[in-house]
């Protein structure tokens, strides 16, 4: 249900709203699946610290790997600055980042 409730609001461009549904996803993994872990929480949790952050969650496969966050545009350098700090304090290991922006979604491009 939370995954036609994210292409309903992406299609409407609603970003809050599909940021929260990354927060109360990121929360079930953790909570119900128990998939997460140490580092994907902490990465996680230091990006939803940041007044910037309007949502994040662990992506892949669970048990370490990767998370998203979705940031305000133009404070980038800061949120990776701040999050990659407080992830080493409290896990001993470097993080790294990959900025990407939303693009307008999969489309047919032709035949090879």
């Amino acid at each position: 249900m939370r995954v036609k409730e994210a292409v309903k609001v992406l299609k409407q461009g609603n970003i809050a709203a599909f940021s929260k549904l990354l927060i109360e996803s990121h929360k079930s993994l953790k909570e119900d699946y128990e998939v997460t872990g140490l580092h994907l929480d902490t990465i996680v949790e230091e990006a939803l610290k940041f007044r910037g952050c309007l949502g994040a969650r662990m992506t892949g496969a669970g048990f370490g790997g990767c998370a998203i966050a979705i940031v305000k545009e133009g404070i980038e350098d800061e949120f990776i600055k701040v999050v990659s700090n407080r992830y080493k304090e409290k896990t001993g290991k470097e993080a790294s980042f990959y900025i990407s922006k939303i693009g307008d979604g999969v489309k047919f491009l032709g035949r090879c």
